[in-house]
């Protein structure tokens, strides 16, 4: 009877851990409600985050959008491809495009954050930079002081975002700029007038040297000799607007012509082999289109200017390999943008005094810095960690750029002040001025 009833309870506690089918039905009910509400949640956790990272976008091109109206200067940050020699040392990629405005950098300290008014991913092609600078194109066009220029440490990219590749297969913002300005030009001369003239120099070893008058003939790749050159200072007319004295002015009346001048002037640009670079640029290439358009509706005229430039690299020798002459070149780099970097800082601090005299560099950029055009800064960043500190000081001066206000304005002369001017020009020349001129 013990063990009839040890089997009866044996029994009843093995039927105790089997549930009833209907028991199994109901467990696997509930594990198929669980899973779905789980994909429910995981579906509006996906959602939640589109539309904060779509509200985060929008709100951040709003405020860019007000801070334009402002004059504030527009910074643009482009990361460039990691090169060959970078893949093949196993460089790990420390900088990342988080949205159209933001960027991330990894950091010994954790992961730090920078905004800016677009950012570019190593994807990104020339058509789709150029697409974002275009519009100030037009304002040059229409009278205003407009300026482009370019920003990095030696071997970012730079010289590629502005000038292109050899072959030009892939043009950058100066040649696109040439060809966009001769559309426009095309597209009004039923309603306009148009005289288009270039002047394109460069600084090196802290000299103004006139790329048009180079020495033909002689290396490029080796200091220039430019004494029976004429001297060319850096000026300011009453409206604040830069222009070169001294340079020599050529006009062009298309796109072809601009950018054949563009060609040559570069020909006599100063560049060598670094460690960094297969030719870096060894001075800073400042290329100034003027734009004079005659309304031939009521005669007035507006002047409006075009500085596209193109800054050589901050570098440090032990990295690039600098030696003689061209640590002498990085030197002068490094102190010319050093006082660049003081007028940015003086300038975001809005402090009273901006020290613009203490190099030529910052002349020449003092209508575009602090002054009365319409800029954009493109700041070219490599995405390895064994540039983390180079690219570091890059996006902490290019947030300080951000913040400078420009003062911009239309530079336009009544038909009566255009023609005054015409007289004055011809006085000063030795012509006779007739009544009617008057």
């Amino acid at each position: 009877m013990t063990n009839d009833s040890n089997a009866e309870s044996g029994s009843d506690s093995v039927l105790g851990t089997i549930p009833a089918r209907g028991g199994v039905k109901s467990v696997g009910q509930q594990l198929l409600l669980l899973q779905d509400q789980l994909k429910q949640v995981k579906e509006e956790k996906k959602k939640i985050i589109e539309n904060y990272t779509s509200e985060r976008t929008m709100r951040k091109k709003y405020y860019n959008m007000v801070e334009d109206m402002k004059g504030k200067i527009r910074v643009f940050c482009r990361i460039r491809p990691v090169s060959r020699k970078e893949f093949a040392q196993g460089e790990a990629v420390v900088v990342e495009k988080v949205d159209d405005y933001s960027v991330t950098v990894e950091t010994p300290r954790g992961q730090r954050e920078f905004q800016f008014d677009k950012v570019f991913s190593a994807e990104a092609s020339q058509d789709d930079l150029f697409h974002d600078t275009s519009r100030l194109i037009q304002s040059s066009i229409d009278g205003y002081n407009v300026c482009i220029f370019s920003y990095g440490q030696t071997g970012s990219g730079k010289t590629f975002t502005m000038v292109g590749d050899k072959e030009q297969k892939a043009p950058g913002i100066m040649p696109r700029s040439f060809k966009a300005m001769f559309d426009i030009i095309q597209e009004n001369t039923t309603k306009f007038d148009f005289k288009v003239s270039a002047y394109m120099l460069e600084l090196y070893n802290d000299r103004l040297q006139d790329l048009f008058v180079g020495l033909a003939g002689e290396s490029h790749s080796q200091p220039q000799s430019h004494g029976q050159a004429r001297r060319v200072e850096i000026k300011r007319n009453r409206n604040g607007l830069v222009f070169a004295q001294g340079a020599e002015t050529k006009e062009a009346s298309s796109a072809q012509e601009l950018y054949a001048l563009f060609q040559k002037a570069c020909t006599n640009r100063h560049i060598s082999c670094t460690k960094m670079n297969v030719e870096s640029s060894r001075s800073h290439l400042i290329v100034g289109i003027m734009v004079e358009t005659r309304s031939l509706t009521n005669g007035s005229v507006s002047t409006g200017k075009l500085s596209l430039v193109d800054l050589a690299g901050s570098e440090r020798a032990a990295k690039t390999g600098a030696k003689d002459d061209q640590l002498k070149e990085a030197n002068s780099i490094n102190k010319s943008l050093s006082a660049l970097g003081d007028v940015i800082s003086a300038l975001s601090a809005e402090l009273p005094h901006v020290p613009y005299r203490n190099s030529k560099l910052t002349q020449v950029m003092q209508d575009s810095l602090g002054g009365n055009a319409k800029t954009i800064m493109i700041v070219n960043v490599s995405p390895c960690h064994g540039n983390l500190d180079e690219t570091l000081t890059s996006l902490n001066y290019a947030t300080r750029v951000k913040a400078i206000t420009n003062n911009v304005q239309r530079n336009v002369d009544s038909k009566e002040i255009a023609k005054l001017k015409e007289v004055i020009v011809k006085l000063r020349s030795g012509q006779t001025v007739e009544e009617d001129d008057v």
